[in-house]
């Protein structure tokens, strides 16, 4: 279940990175 969780919060993680790089784009 922890590492589920930390999964998640990867995939958060690389949303908002992806996010960034289109803003700045």
């Amino acid at each position: 279940l922890i590492r589920y969780a930390v999964g998640i919060e990867d995939l958060e993680d690389l949303k908002a990175d992806l996010e960034g790089a289109l803003a700045s784009l």
